[in-house]
C-alpha cells in the first residue's frame, strides 16, 4: 500500500514540476481552453463602457510591467 502511495505521490510531483517548468519557459498565464468570456464577445468580466478607477491602475500597472518586461527581455 506504500507502494502506491509514493508511486502515485512521485507522478503527481513530476505533473506539478512539468506544469511549472512549462510556466517559466513560455512566460504565459495559464488559461481555459473554451477560451473563456472572450469567446462569447465580451472584453471585460464588468460590461461597463468605462473601466473604473481601481481597473485603470490595475491596466496601467500591467502596462507599464509589459514594458519593463519587453525592455529587459534576454531571448
Amino acid at each position: 500500500m506504500l507502494k502506491v502511495f509514493i508511486a502515485t505521490f512521485i507522478f503527481f510531483l513530476l505533473a506539478f514540476a512539468g506544469m511549472s517548468l512549462g510556466y517559466m519557459i513560455k512566460r504565459k498565464s495559464i488559461q481555459g481552453s473554451c477560451g473563456g468570456l472572450s469567446s462569447i464577445g465580451v472584453e471585460k468580466v464588468c460590461d461597463c463602457p468605462e473601466p473604473c478607477d481601481a481597473r485603470k491602475r490595475r491596466m496601467a500597472r500591467e502596462a507599464a510591467r509589459q514594458v519593463q518586461l519587453e525592455k529587459h527581455r534576454i531571448i
